[in-house]
């Protein structure tokens, strides 16, 4: 008899190290949180180019929740680098800064965000929404924009050096410059580029126009017709 329930006392203690062994196996899968594990699948089905497959999982696992905008993120980037699909991408990206508004990835994903826009503007020249042709004008004129606040920049500070060489050379130098120069009268449409043109055959030396002035020109913008100055 003893010897019996020594043999069922060890055969149960066996049963007891299997079932351990195989709840110790299966343990990490059963307790980890399943929106984790379809994210774990989906990227693992990415990285096989499996992009469809990965987007399903995806969507799957998403619960609504603030955790959710990291899956959104990636979604986006799918769309975006994979599927070639700007709609779908600008989508998941909103979703995210709604969820993440101050996340780190939020100005990143804004500018995500601002080149789908111009991808979709056109291609949906065809449904007469913006014209590609018109999207290019826009870009050509933001372009144009930004060249012509870099020249008024450069001739302000030219302008502004050439009225500071005018004041350290003082009134004797004027004097001198007057003694040597020639004069002119303004005409309707001319600017210091232009009369420089017409003296020396290059805009370029306007600047010593309006150094040679300081008594009519403080700025270009001052030239009038009937004005008389002084070409050095």
């Amino acid at each position: 008899m003893s010897r019996v329930i020594k043999i069922l006392s060890k055969s149960l203690l066996g049963l007891g190290v299997v079932l351990y062994s195989l709840g110790m196996f299966g343990c990490d899968r059963m307790v980890t949180p399943r929106p984790k594990q379809l994210t774990q699948d989906a990227e693992a089905k990415a990285d096989e180019g499996k992009y469809l497959e990965a987007i399903n999982l995806y969507e799957a696992a998403l619960d609504g929740s603030e955790q959710s905008a990291e899956i959104h993120y990636k979604l986006g980037l799918l769309y975006d680098d994979k599927m070639s699909d700007p709609l779908n991408a600008l989508h998941h990206f909103k979703r995210f800064l709604t969820l993440n508004p101050a996340g780190k990835r939020a100005e990143e994903v804004k500018g995500f965000m601002k080149r789908d826009e111009l991808t979709l503007l056109t291609k949906l020249s065809g449904d007469g929404m913006v014209t590609r042709a018109e999207a290019v004008r826009l870009q050509n004129e933001n372009l144009s924009l930004r060249k012509q606040i870099d020249e008024r920049w450069a001739q302000n500070k030219a302008a502004s050096q050439a009225e500071k060489q005018a004041r350290a050379n003082g009134p004797n130098e004027n004097a001198k410059n007057a003694a040597n120069g020639r004069q002119y009268t303004v005409q309707r449409g001319d600017t210091l580029a232009s009369i420089s043109r017409k003296f020396y055959k290059s805009p370029a030396r306007w600047g010593e126009i309006l150094a040679a002035n300081p008594d009519v020109l403080t700025k270009p913008s001052e030239l009038k017709a009937g004005q008389t100055l002084l070409i050095p």
